[in-house]
Protein backbone atom coordinates (compact mmCIF):
# COMPACT_ATOMS: atom_id res chain seq x y z
CA UNK A 1 0.00 0.00 0.00
CA UNK A 2 2.92 2.38 0.54
CA UNK A 3 4.82 1.49 -2.45
CA UNK A 4 1.32 2.24 -4.58
CA UNK A 5 0.71 5.59 -2.54
CA UNK A 6 4.00 7.21 -3.09
CA UNK A 7 4.12 6.02 -7.03
CA UNK A 8 0.52 7.89 -7.54
CA UNK A 9 0.80 10.46 -5.13
CA UNK A 10 4.02 11.46 -7.43
CA UNK A 11 2.23 11.02 -10.28
CA UNK A 12 -1.15 12.89 -10.08
CA UNK A 13 1.08 15.82 -8.24
CA UNK A 14 2.24 16.15 -11.78
CA UNK A 15 -0.76 15.15 -13.88
CA UNK A 16 -2.69 18.57 -13.74
CA UNK A 17 0.58 20.32 -14.93
CA UNK A 18 0.59 17.59 -18.16
CA UNK A 19 -3.30 17.89 -18.31
CA UNK A 20 -2.95 21.71 -18.50
CA UNK A 21 -0.45 21.12 -21.37
CA UNK A 22 -2.55 18.80 -23.48
CA UNK A 23 -5.39 21.48 -22.91
CA UNK A 24 -3.38 24.79 -24.05
CA UNK A 25 -4.24 27.36 -26.84
CA UNK A 26 -0.89 28.19 -27.46
CA UNK A 27 1.34 25.87 -29.62
CA UNK A 28 4.38 27.86 -28.27
CA UNK A 29 4.05 26.98 -24.44
CA UNK A 30 3.89 23.27 -25.39
CA UNK A 31 6.18 22.83 -28.80
CA UNK A 32 9.70 23.90 -29.64
CA UNK A 33 9.50 26.75 -32.70
CA UNK A 34 11.51 24.81 -34.97
CA UNK A 35 8.70 22.01 -34.60
CA UNK A 36 5.69 24.72 -34.89
CA UNK A 37 7.63 26.83 -38.10
CA UNK A 38 8.14 23.27 -40.04
CA UNK A 39 4.42 22.17 -39.34
CA UNK A 40 3.29 26.10 -40.44
CA UNK A 41 5.53 25.56 -43.47
CA UNK A 42 3.59 22.88 -44.49
CA UNK A 43 0.17 24.57 -43.65
CA UNK A 44 -0.70 22.51 -40.81
CA UNK A 45 -1.42 24.71 -37.45
CA UNK A 46 0.05 22.58 -34.85
CA UNK A 47 -2.12 24.04 -32.13
CA UNK A 48 -5.31 22.64 -34.37
CA UNK A 49 -3.23 19.06 -33.97
CA UNK A 50 -2.00 19.63 -30.43
CA UNK A 51 -3.55 16.40 -28.37
CA UNK A 52 -2.69 14.14 -31.47
CA UNK A 53 0.74 15.41 -31.70
CA UNK A 54 1.30 14.39 -27.90
CA UNK A 55 -0.61 10.90 -28.38
CA UNK A 56 1.59 9.93 -31.47
CA UNK A 57 5.13 11.00 -29.88
CA UNK A 58 4.15 8.91 -26.85
CA UNK A 59 3.29 5.93 -28.67
CA UNK A 60 6.50 6.42 -30.77
CA UNK A 61 8.78 6.26 -27.52
CA UNK A 62 6.64 3.57 -26.33
CA UNK A 63 7.42 1.22 -29.27
CA UNK A 64 11.47 2.25 -29.15
CA UNK A 65 11.74 1.40 -25.17
CA UNK A 66 9.67 -2.01 -25.33
CA UNK A 67 12.51 -3.69 -26.75
CA UNK A 68 15.06 -1.27 -24.11
CA UNK A 69 12.58 -2.43 -21.61
CA UNK A 70 12.43 -6.34 -22.11
CA UNK A 71 16.24 -6.44 -22.75
CA UNK A 72 16.65 -5.33 -19.30
CA UNK A 73 14.20 -7.59 -17.56
CA UNK A 74 15.36 -10.85 -19.65
CA UNK A 75 19.51 -10.02 -18.59
CA UNK A 76 19.08 -8.72 -14.97
CA UNK A 77 17.52 -10.18 -11.71
CA UNK A 78 14.72 -8.49 -10.27
CA UNK A 79 16.77 -7.32 -7.74
CA UNK A 80 18.64 -4.94 -10.31
CA UNK A 81 15.84 -4.14 -13.31
CA UNK A 82 13.26 -2.87 -10.47
CA UNK A 83 15.21 0.00 -8.97
CA UNK A 84 16.73 0.56 -12.27
CA UNK A 85 13.57 1.58 -13.41
CA UNK A 86 12.88 4.16 -10.79
CA UNK A 87 16.37 5.45 -10.50
CA UNK A 88 16.12 6.14 -14.17
CA UNK A 89 12.59 8.26 -13.73
CA UNK A 90 13.90 9.70 -10.61
CA UNK A 91 17.00 11.08 -12.99
CA UNK A 92 14.63 12.26 -15.55
CA UNK A 93 12.40 14.47 -12.59
CA UNK A 94 15.94 15.67 -11.78
CA UNK A 95 16.82 17.08 -15.71
CA UNK A 96 12.94 18.36 -15.84
CA UNK A 97 13.84 20.64 -12.90
CA UNK A 98 16.35 22.40 -14.80
CA UNK A 99 14.79 22.43 -17.35
CA UNK A 100 11.55 24.28 -16.32
CA UNK A 101 13.78 26.77 -14.23
CA UNK A 102 15.20 27.66 -17.50
CA UNK A 103 12.35 27.51 -19.25
CA UNK A 104 14.04 25.58 -22.26
CA UNK A 105 11.79 25.72 -25.22
CA UNK A 106 9.96 22.40 -26.14
CA UNK A 107 10.04 21.49 -22.23
CA UNK A 108 6.07 20.83 -22.45
CA UNK A 109 5.77 18.23 -25.14
CA UNK A 110 8.73 16.45 -23.75
CA UNK A 111 7.04 16.75 -20.21
CA UNK A 112 3.84 15.52 -21.13
CA UNK A 113 5.18 12.69 -23.07
CA UNK A 114 7.85 11.44 -20.65
CA UNK A 115 4.84 11.83 -17.72
CA UNK A 116 2.64 9.59 -19.58
CA UNK A 117 5.59 6.57 -20.31
CA UNK A 118 6.52 6.80 -16.56
CA UNK A 119 2.98 6.18 -15.39
CA UNK A 120 2.49 3.28 -17.63
CA UNK A 121 5.66 1.78 -17.14
CA UNK A 122 6.04 2.20 -13.63
CA UNK A 123 2.13 1.28 -12.87
CA UNK A 124 2.91 -1.76 -14.70
CA UNK A 125 5.86 -2.80 -13.21
CA UNK A 126 4.63 -2.39 -9.91
CA UNK A 127 1.19 -4.91 -10.38
CA UNK A 128 4.30 -7.36 -12.23
CA UNK A 129 5.82 -7.02 -8.59
CA UNK A 130 2.74 -8.05 -6.85
CA UNK A 131 2.13 -10.76 -8.71
CA UNK A 132 5.72 -12.18 -7.32
CA UNK A 133 4.64 -11.69 -3.78
CA UNK A 134 1.09 -13.12 -3.58
CA UNK A 135 -1.19 -15.84 -5.43
CA UNK A 136 -4.39 -15.89 -7.02
CA UNK A 137 -6.54 -16.37 -3.99
CA UNK A 138 -4.66 -13.85 -2.00
CA UNK A 139 -4.57 -11.18 -4.87
CA UNK A 140 -8.72 -11.57 -4.52
CA UNK A 141 -8.32 -10.69 -1.09
CA UNK A 142 -5.54 -7.24 -0.94
CA UNK A 143 -5.44 -6.00 -4.28
CA UNK A 144 -8.62 -3.46 -3.77
CA UNK A 145 -6.98 -2.64 -0.42
CA UNK A 146 -4.02 -2.18 -2.58
CA UNK A 147 -5.31 -0.24 -4.81
CA UNK A 148 -7.01 2.16 -2.41
CA UNK A 149 -3.50 3.11 -1.20
CA UNK A 150 -3.00 4.20 -4.36
CA UNK A 151 -5.77 5.85 -4.85
CA UNK A 152 -5.45 8.24 -1.83
CA UNK A 153 -1.83 8.57 -2.92
CA UNK A 154 -3.98 10.05 -6.03
CA UNK A 155 -6.12 12.12 -3.97
CA UNK A 156 -3.33 13.59 -2.24
CA UNK A 157 -1.09 14.44 -5.39
CA UNK A 158 -3.64 17.48 -7.14
CA UNK A 159 -4.67 18.27 -3.33
CA UNK A 160 -0.99 19.18 -2.73
CA UNK A 161 -0.65 20.55 -6.53
CA UNK A 162 -3.31 22.93 -5.76
CA UNK A 163 -1.85 23.76 -2.82
CA UNK A 164 1.61 24.12 -3.70
CA UNK A 165 1.95 25.05 -7.55
CA UNK A 166 1.26 28.97 -6.77
CA UNK A 167 4.09 28.85 -3.97
CA UNK A 168 6.76 26.60 -5.10
CA UNK A 169 6.27 26.55 -8.92
CA UNK A 170 5.72 23.63 -11.24
CA UNK A 171 10.32 23.41 -10.93
CA UNK A 172 10.14 22.26 -7.79
CA UNK A 173 7.17 20.33 -7.59
CA UNK A 174 9.38 18.17 -9.86
CA UNK A 175 11.62 17.63 -7.00
CA UNK A 176 8.79 16.58 -4.50
CA UNK A 177 7.91 13.88 -7.30
CA UNK A 178 11.21 12.67 -7.57
CA UNK A 179 11.29 11.91 -3.50
CA UNK A 180 8.31 10.37 -3.53
CA UNK A 181 9.58 7.60 -6.39
CA UNK A 182 12.76 7.44 -3.78
CA UNK A 183 10.12 6.14 -0.64
CA UNK A 184 9.09 3.59 -4.13
CA UNK A 185 12.69 2.23 -4.16
CA UNK A 186 13.03 1.66 -0.63
CA UNK A 187 9.63 -0.31 -0.61
CA UNK A 188 10.84 -2.64 -3.46
CA UNK A 189 13.92 -3.40 -1.45
CA UNK A 190 11.32 -4.38 1.65
CA UNK A 191 8.95 -6.15 -0.68
CA UNK A 192 11.69 -8.27 -2.22
CA UNK A 193 12.19 -9.98 1.00
CA UNK A 194 8.66 -11.65 0.92
CA UNK A 195 8.58 -11.94 -2.79
CA UNK A 196 11.93 -14.47 -2.40
CA UNK A 197 10.39 -16.30 0.45
CA UNK A 198 7.12 -16.55 -1.69
CA UNK A 199 8.70 -18.07 -4.34
CA UNK A 200 11.00 -20.69 -2.33
CA UNK A 201 7.51 -21.66 0.10
CA UNK A 202 5.56 -22.23 -3.54
CA UNK A 203 8.55 -23.78 -5.84
CA UNK A 204 8.58 -21.04 -7.76
CA UNK A 205 11.64 -20.63 -10.35
CA UNK A 206 13.34 -17.08 -8.50
CA UNK A 207 13.20 -13.52 -9.62
CA UNK A 208 16.63 -13.39 -8.01
CA UNK A 209 18.24 -14.81 -11.67
CA UNK A 210 17.64 -13.33 -14.93
CA UNK A 211 14.30 -14.33 -16.65
CA UNK A 212 16.00 -14.89 -20.16
CA UNK A 213 13.97 -15.24 -23.27
CA UNK A 214 13.82 -12.68 -26.17
CA UNK A 215 13.32 -8.86 -25.61
CA UNK A 216 10.41 -8.81 -27.59
CA UNK A 217 8.73 -11.55 -26.03
CA UNK A 218 5.84 -9.47 -24.74
CA UNK A 219 4.62 -8.72 -28.14
CA UNK A 220 5.08 -12.28 -29.63
CA UNK A 221 3.21 -13.89 -26.63
CA UNK A 222 0.27 -11.41 -27.41
CA UNK A 223 -0.13 -12.70 -31.38
CA UNK A 224 0.09 -16.24 -30.09
CA UNK A 225 -2.03 -16.66 -26.80
CA UNK A 226 -5.59 -16.22 -26.76
CA UNK A 227 -6.18 -14.51 -23.39
CA UNK A 228 -3.58 -11.90 -23.62
CA UNK A 229 -5.24 -11.21 -27.56
CA UNK A 230 -8.44 -10.79 -25.09
CA UNK A 231 -6.70 -8.80 -23.07
CA UNK A 232 -5.04 -6.85 -25.96
CA UNK A 233 -8.48 -6.50 -26.91
CA UNK A 234 -10.32 -4.62 -23.73
CA UNK A 235 -7.30 -2.43 -23.28
CA UNK A 236 -7.40 -1.25 -26.72
CA UNK A 237 -11.54 -0.62 -26.09
CA UNK A 238 -11.03 0.77 -22.75
CA UNK A 239 -8.61 3.42 -23.62
CA UNK A 240 -10.65 4.33 -26.74
CA UNK A 241 -14.01 5.36 -24.77
CA UNK A 242 -11.43 7.51 -22.23
CA UNK A 243 -9.42 8.42 -25.23
CA UNK A 244 -12.48 10.26 -27.05
CA UNK A 245 -13.78 11.55 -23.43
CA UNK A 246 -10.72 13.20 -22.43
CA UNK A 247 -10.45 14.47 -26.23
CA UNK A 248 -13.77 15.90 -25.73
CA UNK A 249 -13.48 16.93 -22.54
CA UNK A 250 -10.04 19.09 -23.55
CA UNK A 251 -11.96 20.95 -26.60
CA UNK A 252 -14.27 21.94 -23.92
CA UNK A 253 -11.89 23.16 -21.32
CA UNK A 254 -10.18 24.60 -23.95
CA UNK A 255 -13.49 27.15 -24.72
CA UNK A 256 -14.33 27.69 -21.26
CA UNK A 257 -11.03 28.17 -18.96
CA UNK A 258 -8.76 31.04 -20.26
CA UNK A 259 -5.40 30.80 -18.28
CA UNK A 260 -3.38 27.34 -17.46
CA UNK A 261 -4.11 27.85 -14.01
CA UNK A 262 -7.84 27.65 -14.39
CA UNK A 263 -7.16 24.84 -16.45
CA UNK A 264 -5.08 23.10 -13.77
CA UNK A 265 -7.89 23.58 -10.93
CA UNK A 266 -10.14 22.23 -13.25
CA UNK A 267 -8.22 19.08 -13.78
CA UNK A 268 -7.30 18.79 -10.18
CA UNK A 269 -10.92 18.70 -9.81
CA UNK A 270 -11.88 16.00 -11.81
CA UNK A 271 -8.75 13.91 -10.21
CA UNK A 272 -9.91 14.57 -6.62
CA UNK A 273 -13.60 13.04 -7.84
CA UNK A 274 -12.01 10.15 -9.99
CA UNK A 275 -10.61 8.93 -6.86
CA UNK A 276 -12.94 9.97 -4.63
CA UNK A 277 -15.18 7.60 -6.16
CA UNK A 278 -12.46 4.88 -6.75
CA UNK A 279 -11.71 4.59 -2.82
CA UNK A 280 -15.27 3.76 -1.82
CA UNK A 281 -16.02 1.18 -4.72
CA UNK A 282 -12.65 -0.23 -3.52
CA UNK A 283 -12.94 -0.76 0.16
CA UNK A 284 -16.27 -1.43 0.40
CA UNK A 285 -17.12 -3.82 -3.00
CA UNK A 286 -13.88 -4.90 -4.62
CA UNK A 287 -12.73 -7.37 -2.28
CA UNK A 288 -16.37 -8.74 -1.85
CA UNK A 289 -16.64 -9.21 -5.31
CA UNK A 290 -13.77 -10.26 -6.51
CA UNK A 291 -13.64 -12.81 -3.48
CA UNK A 292 -17.37 -14.16 -4.08
CA UNK A 293 -17.76 -13.99 -7.95
CA UNK A 294 -14.12 -13.92 -9.63
CA UNK A 295 -13.80 -11.46 -12.31
CA UNK A 296 -16.63 -11.81 -14.17
CA UNK A 297 -19.07 -8.83 -12.85
CA UNK A 298 -15.96 -7.19 -11.68
CA UNK A 299 -14.79 -6.65 -15.47
CA UNK A 300 -18.63 -6.39 -16.80
CA UNK A 301 -20.09 -4.04 -14.48
CA UNK A 302 -17.91 -1.24 -15.81
CA UNK A 303 -18.08 -1.86 -19.33
CA UNK A 304 -22.06 -1.98 -19.43
CA UNK A 305 -22.38 1.06 -17.11
CA UNK A 306 -19.88 2.59 -20.00
CA UNK A 307 -21.72 1.35 -22.69
CA UNK A 308 -24.93 2.94 -21.07
CA UNK A 309 -23.32 6.58 -20.28
CA UNK A 310 -21.92 6.65 -24.01
CA UNK A 311 -25.71 5.99 -24.83
CA UNK A 312 -26.77 9.03 -23.36
CA UNK A 313 -24.09 10.95 -24.48
CA UNK A 314 -25.10 10.42 -28.40
CA UNK A 315 -28.06 11.32 -27.11
CA UNK A 316 -27.47 14.72 -25.11
CA UNK A 317 -23.77 15.36 -25.05
CA UNK A 318 -24.22 17.91 -22.30
CA UNK A 319 -20.48 19.57 -20.92
CA UNK A 320 -21.34 18.29 -17.44
CA UNK A 321 -22.57 14.64 -18.19
CA UNK A 322 -18.91 14.09 -19.97
CA UNK A 323 -17.42 15.59 -17.07
CA UNK A 324 -19.49 12.73 -14.98
CA UNK A 325 -18.55 10.20 -17.36
CA UNK A 326 -15.22 10.53 -17.40
CA UNK A 327 -15.42 10.33 -13.47
CA UNK A 328 -17.16 7.40 -13.99
CA UNK A 329 -15.30 5.72 -16.55
CA UNK A 330 -11.56 6.35 -15.07
CA UNK A 331 -13.16 5.37 -11.63
CA UNK A 332 -14.53 2.14 -12.64
CA UNK A 333 -11.19 1.13 -14.64
CA UNK A 334 -9.19 2.15 -11.39
CA UNK A 335 -11.36 0.08 -8.58
CA UNK A 336 -12.78 -2.73 -10.78
CA UNK A 337 -11.55 -3.68 -13.99
CA UNK A 338 -7.61 -2.98 -13.13
CA UNK A 339 -7.85 -5.10 -10.02
CA UNK A 340 -9.32 -7.61 -11.73
CA UNK A 341 -6.89 -8.10 -14.68
CA UNK A 342 -4.50 -7.76 -12.60
CA UNK A 343 -5.41 -11.08 -10.73
CA UNK A 344 -4.88 -13.19 -13.98
CA UNK A 345 -1.55 -12.49 -13.70
CA UNK A 346 -0.82 -14.60 -10.10
CA UNK A 347 -1.71 -17.26 -12.07
CA UNK A 348 0.69 -17.26 -15.33
CA UNK A 349 4.65 -17.50 -15.19
CA UNK A 350 6.69 -13.98 -15.19
CA UNK A 351 6.90 -13.74 -19.11
CA UNK A 352 3.35 -13.42 -19.27
CA UNK A 353 3.64 -11.16 -15.67
CA UNK A 354 6.68 -8.66 -16.70
CA UNK A 355 6.44 -8.88 -20.59
CA UNK A 356 3.49 -9.58 -21.68
CA UNK A 357 1.56 -7.48 -19.05
CA UNK A 358 3.99 -4.95 -19.60
CA UNK A 359 3.59 -4.69 -23.61
CA UNK A 360 0.00 -4.23 -23.03
CA UNK A 361 -0.07 -1.64 -20.52
CA UNK A 362 1.98 0.24 -22.64
CA UNK A 363 2.45 -0.36 -26.43
CA UNK A 364 -1.39 -1.72 -26.80
CA UNK A 365 -2.38 0.66 -24.60
CA UNK A 366 -0.78 4.32 -26.33
CA UNK A 367 -1.52 2.50 -29.41
CA UNK A 368 -4.74 2.81 -28.38
CA UNK A 369 -4.62 6.26 -27.65
CA UNK A 370 -2.83 7.16 -30.94
CA UNK A 371 -5.71 5.46 -32.31
CA UNK A 372 -8.34 7.06 -30.94
CA UNK A 373 -6.71 10.71 -30.58
CA UNK A 374 -7.51 10.56 -34.33
CA UNK A 375 -10.30 9.39 -34.75
CA UNK A 376 -11.61 12.46 -32.31
CA UNK A 377 -10.24 14.38 -34.35
CA UNK A 378 -11.72 13.01 -37.86
CA UNK A 379 -15.26 12.58 -35.95
CA UNK A 380 -15.08 16.48 -34.11
CA UNK A 381 -16.06 18.47 -37.26
CA UNK A 382 -19.44 16.39 -37.34
CA UNK A 383 -20.07 17.61 -33.18
CA UNK A 384 -20.14 15.81 -30.02
CA UNK A 385 -22.98 14.03 -30.57
CA UNK A 386 -21.30 11.79 -33.81
CA UNK A 387 -18.09 11.62 -31.38
CA UNK A 388 -20.14 9.76 -28.49
CA UNK A 389 -22.43 7.46 -31.36
CA UNK A 390 -18.89 6.36 -32.25
CA UNK A 391 -18.26 5.90 -28.80
CA UNK A 392 -20.80 3.54 -28.52
CA UNK A 393 -19.78 0.95 -31.04
CA UNK A 394 -16.53 1.47 -28.93
CA UNK A 395 -17.70 0.33 -26.15
CA UNK A 396 -19.31 -2.32 -27.41
CA UNK A 397 -15.79 -3.34 -28.28
CA UNK A 398 -14.81 -3.36 -24.86
CA UNK A 399 -17.59 -5.24 -23.12
CA UNK A 400 -17.30 -7.85 -25.69
CA UNK A 401 -12.99 -8.11 -25.07
CA UNK A 402 -14.34 -8.12 -21.36
CA UNK A 403 -16.65 -11.31 -22.34
CA UNK A 404 -13.22 -12.94 -24.47
CA UNK A 405 -11.30 -12.63 -21.15
CA UNK A 406 -13.47 -13.86 -18.54
CA UNK A 407 -14.03 -17.21 -20.89
CA UNK A 408 -10.25 -17.31 -22.00
CA UNK A 409 -9.55 -16.96 -18.30
CA UNK A 410 -11.25 -20.27 -17.25
CA UNK A 411 -8.42 -22.55 -18.91
CA UNK A 412 -5.77 -21.27 -16.81
CA UNK A 413 -5.50 -23.09 -13.13
CA UNK A 414 -6.65 -21.36 -10.23
CA UNK A 415 -3.47 -21.56 -8.35
CA UNK A 416 0.21 -21.75 -10.73
CA UNK A 417 2.34 -21.69 -8.37
CA UNK A 418 3.83 -25.07 -8.30
CA UNK A 419 3.94 -24.77 -12.08
CA UNK A 420 3.98 -21.48 -13.05
CA UNK A 421 6.41 -22.20 -15.72
CA UNK A 422 4.46 -24.51 -17.76
CA UNK A 423 2.71 -21.25 -19.73
CA UNK A 424 5.20 -19.21 -20.84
Amino acid sequence: MLYFFCLLTGYYLLRPVREAMGASRDAATVFPQWMIDWFAIRGIALEEFMLQALFTGTFVIMLLLQPVYGALVSRYPRRVFLPVVYGFFIACLVAFYFAFRAELPGRGMVFFIWLTVFNLFAVAVFWSFMADVFNNDEAKRVYGYIGAGGTLGAMIGPTLTRLLVERIGIANLLLVSALLLSLCIVCILRLRIWAVQRERERGRKSGEVPMGGQVLAGLKLIAQEPLLRALAMLTFFGVGVGTLLYNEQAAIVKKFYDTPEARTAFFSSIDLAVNGLTLTVQVLLTRFLLSRYGIGPVLLIPAMAILVGFCALAASPFPMLVAVMQVVTRASEFSLAKPARETIYTRVGREWRYKAATAIDTVIHRGGDVTFAWVHKALSAAGSSMVFLAGVGVAVGMTFGAWRVIRAQRTLPDNADAAEETRR
